[in-house]
């Protein structure tokens, strides 16, 4: 038996544009390449996060010093397009009516996002393709059941795309082995592979490149392993050495730990680094969960960029980037205006430019919106400190000294966990999860744009305080029992509608915060119950 990739389940639209046979012997033969490193890597994650959890703080590696002390090495940079980054607006790709609009939205660059913006449905899976298909060729456009009509500008940002993680997988393709073994297909492999093979010549055709935002990488293996699958790539295309580039985004305390090293090993193909603060919140919390009281975070709303530990997150990566000549991108403030709410509307404004005000003054060469109205707002005060200069990379914030410990250290002055912290955490889990399960990976709740990284906090900020004891400023233990209570609550008052999911959505929520043991992601779960349940269907040989 020749290796091949199997597809399971029900059509897409427009699946055969882009399930190809050539596409998919591509995608066949990255399994065959690196589908057993990339289960390698996942192992070692399991590893790592037990280590920490026994009390082994991660540390910055002796082995790999000489790295990081050699003055002389520096990345890629920036490729064609990619030289002003002012302004990045994100979204999920899966949305035709959302991509045209980021594209209309006077952003420097989109971020065409597959991950944690997008709910990985296969129909999403498949739109993620043919949407870029299109707006990569200036084909896209959109209207709406009024007859609203949506179509592109004069001049559109440059395209960069977000595959899902490594650990993620599609069970709508299963990968069989020369010896006949089937697992599920790589969502990483299956959405990069798609994407470079179908519009990598089309986009250098175009001006720019095949552009990636590498997301949830931990250690320097995982950045070495993406950098062989580029390489690979470029081999089996046709494409120049070095084409491809990768912003990476730092949304892990590990790698954290690793930024010098993941640039080094990405150098032929690297651009940039990005500070991913929700994972990066939720990361922390998800490796110290049992530490301790030392290592309890209190409210979201409280653990803001401006606290020590972030901070000296986001000054190293900038320090770090700017030494060896890449990017440092800031991430993104969650307010969004409202329109029909005035003032709302100019919180979200003073929000958003007081953040994008404190990173363009750190040294960031640029920083994400999740929203069109917001672009003008980060772009002025980018541009209060690039003026004319494309970037800010000859800023090298020597002054930065960050220690091992200063990145672990999560006191907050005056913080702490409140009733309605809690109630808070409940009720923006429970309704992102239930907007993703509809399919939808980017809900607008309570004036904030929450993803699956703001789900994750929530959820594994209530697991860490029932297991911590931790009682609130108000006086309240905060134990499963209560959380159950304040979930049947949060219930009661959501208004039904027709097709909603709040039922699944509360089952979801409560088996990845009230069990004993702490599932790594919660996606992983909700993904194999509810959004791949046509996979087991039918199987279907689709590439030899």
């Amino acid at each position: 038996m020749t290796s091949h990739l199997e597809f399971t389940g029900e059509q897409a639209e427009r699946q055969g544009e882009i399930l190809t046979p050539e596409a998919l012997a591509f995608l066949t033969q990255l399994h065959k390449v690196f589908a057993g490193r990339r289960s390698e890597r996942i192992r070692e994650r399991r590893i790592r996060v037990d280590d920490i959890g026994r009390g082994i703080d991660p540390e910055f590696p002796p082995e790999t010093r000489r790295v990081r002390e050699d003055p002389d090495w520096r990345v890629a940079g920036a490729g064609p397009g990619l030289e002003d980054r002012r302004v990045e607006i994100t979204g999920p790709a899966s949305d035709r009516k959302m991509t045209v609009n980021a594209l209309n939205s006077g952003a420097r660059v989109w971020l065409a996002d597959a991950e944690d913006a997008s709910s990985p449905t296969w129909p999403n899976v498949v739109a993620v393709q043919t949407n870029l298909f299109d707006a990569i060729r200036r084909r896209i456009d959109f209207t709406t059941p009024e007859g609203k009509e949506y179509r592109l500008g004069e001049t559109t940002p440059t395209i960069v795309f977000r595959p899902r993680g490594w650990h993620l997988k599609e069970n709508h393709l299963r990968f069989v082995d020369h010896p006949g073994a089937a697992a599920p297909a790589s969502a990483s492999l299956v959405d990069f592979g798609l994407y470079v093979f179908h519009n990598a010549r089309e986009l250098i055709a175009r001006g720019t490149g095949p552009y990636l935002y590498l997301p949830k990488i931990e250690n320097r293996f995982e950045a070495r392993l993406w950098d062989d699958v580029f390489t690979f790539t470029e081999n089996a295309l046709g494409l120049e050495h070095g084409t491809i580039r990768a912003t990476v985004l730092i949304e892990t305390i590990t790698a954290a730990f690793e930024l010098e090293e993941i640039l080094y090993e990405l150098r032929d193909h690297c651009a940039g680094l990005n500070a991913g603060r929700w994972d990066y919140i939720f990361s922390v919390i998800k490796n110290f969960r049992d530490r301790g009281p030392a290592f309890v975070l209190p409210d979201r709303a409280q653990v803001t960029m401006t606290v020590p530990f972030m901070r000296a997150y986001t000054e190293l990566l900038v320090a770090t980037c700017h030494k060896r000549g890449a990017f440092a991108i800031g991430g993104m403030s969650a307010f969004i205006p409202s329109r029909k709410d005035p003032e709302a509307n100019a919180r979200a404004f003073e929000q958003v430019s007081a953040d994008k005000g404190r990173e363009a003054d750190d040294g960031f060469d640029g920083s994400w919106v999740a929203h069109p109205d917001l672009v003008p707002v980060a772009r002025a005060q980018f541009d209060r400190v690039l003026g004319e200069r494309p970037n800010q990379l000859d800023r090298l914030r020597e002054d930065v000294h960050v220690e091992a410990s200063q990145l672990i250290d999560l006191r907050i002055p005056g913080a702490t966990v409140t009733d309605q912290g809690v109630r808070t955490n409940v009720s923006v889990g429970l309704r992102y999860i239930e907007s993703w399960l509809r399919g939808n990976g980017a809900a607008a709740i309570d004036n904030l744009m929450e993803d699956a990284a703001t789900a994750e906090i929530s959820r594994s900020q209530l697991w860490q305080w029932i297991r911590q004891g931790v009682v609130t400023a108000e006086g309240t233990p905060v134990t499963a029992e209560l959380v159950e209570s304040v979930l049947d609550d949060v219930l009661a008052e959501l208004p039904a509608f027709d097709g909603d999911r709040y039922a699944e959505a509360a089952r979801v929520f409560a088996d990845v915060t009230l069990g004993s043991e702490f599932p790594l992601f919660l996606t992983t779960g909700a993904y194999a119950d509810y959004l791949a349940g046509d996979a087991r269907t039918a199987s279907v040989p689709v590439a030899a």
